[in-house]
Formats: structure tokens, C-alpha cells, sequence
């Protein structure tokens, strides 16, 4: 498993990857040609991926998102050091807190 900040990434055998996620549509990059794996709300740095590959994500905030990575790559952030990772699936889970009365995604 790997971690950045409130986002893990964990590698997943192609046999276990759901098969509705093939009918989930690909993300697009953002302007610098990343695949932005969170947001950050408050500063604007991304949790993202550098490398060939695509992004898949399920509805709604707790949804799961899918990345395949064809020949590895490698995860960016502003405040972090890249994280590099070998090829192949990865399901990707944002990092939840308990406010009174919900649970939410973290926020940067």
C-alpha cells in the first residue's frame, strides 16, 4: 500500500478490479497533464499521478476511484516527495473523518 497525505493507494490483482469499472468513464487530466487523484480545497495542491495510465472514479464522495497504470508512474504533490509506483491497478481511497452528526472526506 502506499499513502500521501489523505490519499491511499492501494495495488489491486486486474482479476479483482470490479467489473463495473470498465462502464465508469475515463477522468481527464488537468492542465498539466496529470491524473489529479484529490484536490486541495483550502491550497489548491493536488495528489496526483505523472505517467501513461487513466483514472476511473465511482459516484458520490466516498466512491472509490480505479487507476491503471500501464508502465508505472509515479505520485506528485506540492508538499510531498514523489512516490514512485510499478504498473499495474490501484484502487484509491480519500482519507475520512467523523465531524458531529457526519463523516466527510478529508480536506486539505
Amino acid at each position: 500500500m502506499y499513502r500521501q497525505g489523505d490519499v491511499l493507494i492501494v495495488p489491486t490483482a486486474e482479476a479483482a478490479v470490479p467489473p463495473r469499472v470498465a462502464a465508469l468513464a475515463a477522468q481527464p487530466r488537468d492542465a498539466r497533464g496529470r491524473l489529479v487523484l484529490a484536490l486541495g480545497e483550502v491550497t489548491g495542491h493536488a495528489h496526483a499521478v505523472v505517467g501513461p495510465g487513466e483514472l476511473r472514479r465511482e459516484a458520490g464522495p466516498f466512491g472509490a476511484a480505479w487507476l491503471r497504470l500501464p508502465e508505472g508512474g509515479r505520485v506528485v504533490h506540492e508538499e510531498h516527495a514523489a512516490i514512485p509506483l510499478p504498473k499495474g491497478w490501484y484502487r484509491v481511497v480519500r482519507q475520512r473523518e467523523y465531524a458531529p452528526g457526519a463523516v466527510r472526506v478529508v480536506a486539505d
